[in-house]
């Protein structure tokens, strides 16, 4: 039996095969949740029909995570489908291209900080409170994070401080949702290759330091990450709340090279 049989648990961020919440979705597709998908815009909800169409998914909606109504909206239609449900795993970021380069100080505004830390952070926690009252005893909230939200990585400039702002975030969550019996957990992935990623100038040399620094020496891939992920919206992982899981082979406690 998989470990997510019987669990209705909602999937946000997807955008194509190399998605990190495709593998996510893959994972908790093979141990048999029951799937409900979010996408930002309805041209990329029909663009992904396909992609998940073998999960057999209640339905993918759409929401601008930016807009407190979209959000009120969007679990309005889930309610149609679903009066309950027992997860979310957030997987939605966004910084404009022109902050992810050069000089920290002198690249950033004050529209670059707050449509990123309003998309990457506020919007886990606005979509959570949204949903709160539709969360089943015991379910379980997962985002996905970075390690530059702890360290200097040069270029993720102002997303490093936005995942710092989502995994403090999460510990508040995980607080406040605690006497509910919901956990709250984040996963720092090591660096995949997405669409976002593309968007960090000097991806690949980060890609190769991680390498460099793993303990492991394999890449990480969305499967990793997914069947981390699978585990934390189990009942297997009902101990754990709070917490920042790192999935990178180790290189966050590393020091055997610097970026």
């Amino acid at each position: 039996m998989g470990i997510l049989k019987g669990k209705k648990i909602l999937i946000t961020g997807i955008y194509n095969s190399r998605s990190i919440a495709f593998g996510i979705a893959q994972s908790m597709y093979y141990q048999q949740a029951e799937l409900g998908f979010v996408c930002q815009n309805e041209k990329i909800s029909n663009k992904i029909k396909d992609l998940v169409s073998e999960m057999k998914s209640n339905f993918i909606l759409s929401c601008d995570v930016s807009n407190d109504e979209n959000i009120k909206k969007l679990f309005f239609n889930v309610s149609k489908v679903w009066k309950k449900f027992d997860g979310l795993v957030h997987c939605i970021a966004y910084c404009p291209k022109k902050y992810l380069n050069g000089d920290f100080i002198d690249n950033i505004t004050r529209k670059g900080f707050n449509i990123s830390h309003e998309i990457s952070s506020y919007s886990f926690l606005g979509m959570v409170k949204e949903c709160r009252k539709m969360l089943n005893s015991f379910s379980s909230l997962v985002t996905l994070s970075y390690l530059g939200a702890k360290k200097v990585v040069p270029n993720y400039n102002i997303m490093g401080s936005a995942k710092a702002s989502l995994e403090a975030n999460v510990r508040y969550m995980a607080y406040t949702l605690g006497e509910n019996n919901i956990r709250v957990n984040t996963i720092s992935c090591g660096p995949i290759k997405t669409v976002s990623s593309y968007n960090i100038k000097n991806f690949n040399k980060i890609n190769n330091f991680h390498h460099s620094s793993s303990f492991i020496k394999n890449l990480i891939t969305a499967e990793n990450i997914g069947n981390v992920a699978s585990f934390l919206l189990s009942n297997l992982s009902y101990g754990i709340t709070g917490s920042v899981i790192y999935v990178d082979h180790g290189v966050n406690i590393s020091s055997t090279n610097s970026v």
